[in-house]
């Protein structure tokens, strides 16, 4: 399927979240509408981004809180369910966590932090915008009280109790950034964030460096579908032809398969 042009692009396109997600007035809007609370003023530290990454399957992107209270945020637009959202969830606030302690420093340094996936899917299947994670006791539902939060949303979503209205458009408006959609949400922080958004699709050099990832996309591609190609000769040649259909399905065996001859 031919990829949209860089002006045609919706929220939800790994590229556009990342630029739009750099604007740090975007950044703070976006946050405010999943949180439900006001924020002073944030600071993104962009250097994660798919602008500068070689994995453009996703995006992922550090943001810090700076307010009374020293906030961690860091936030990941998913399109594919790669069924792994729970573990790479542990995976991140481990690595946040790491990051933001200093050597010598007590673990109560340690700042809240905020682990926030968006999802053009249902990542747990239950129909909510929203699905919350804190650290609770078994036995009595104590709060462990680490300060730690997981949010996975839900464009997909079907049920509104519990979620704000503003929050449904948003996640809306991330998988339909148009001006229609912005309109119909009748809310002044969408509109502003579409706003910013369509001034930023009129940038020469982000249109440029779209360009760039695309062909760099295209290329990897090819060479994917050639070395695929000689591993599928080798396995036929040595009568492992069965594995061909199962490597086409499995990343780890079909890496485990290049290792072993050597492609």
């Amino acid at each position: 399927m031919a990829r949209k042009k860089f002006e045609e692009l919706d929220l939800c396109d790994p590229f556009l979240f990342a630029a739009a997600l750099e604007d740090e007035v975007i950044c703070r809007l976006i946050l405010e509408m999943i949180l439900g609370r006001p924020i002073a003023k944030i600071r993104v530290h962009a250097e994660h981004t798919i602008l500068y990454s070689s994995d453009f399957r996703s995006v992922r992107l550090d943001i810090y809180a700076s307010d009374e209270v020293q906030v961690e945020y860091d936030i990941e637009m998913q399109n594919e369910d790669e069924h792994n959202l729970p573990k790479r969830s542990r995976y991140y606030q481990g690595e946040m966590d790491i990051t933001s302690l200093k050597p010598g420093e007590d673990f109560k340094s340690l700042r809240p932090c905020f682990i926030i996936f968006i999802c053009t899917f249902d990542p747990f299947g239950k129909g909510l915008y929203r699905y919350t994670f804190e650290n609770k006791c078994l036995e009595t539902e104590l709060s462990l009280g680490d300060e730690v939060q997981k949010i996975f949303l839900n464009t997909k979503g079907i049920h509104t109790e519990g979620v704000s209205e503003e929050l449904i458009y948003l996640l809306k408006y991330i998988e339909n950034s148009t001006d229609t959609c912005a309109a119909e949400a009748k809310n002044a922080a969408i509109q502003k964030i579409h706003s910013r958004i369509k001034e930023m699709k009129k940038n020469r050099n982000l249109g440029v460096r779209y360009m760039q990832m695309e062909e760099l996309l295209k290329k990897r591609e090819q060479e994917g579908e050639r070395r695929f190609g000689e591993l599928a000769l080798k396995l036929f040649e040595t009568g492992r032809e069965k594995e061909i259909i199962e490597a086409a399905s499995n990343p780890k065996l079909r890496q485990a398969l290049y290792r072993e001859f050597g492609l």
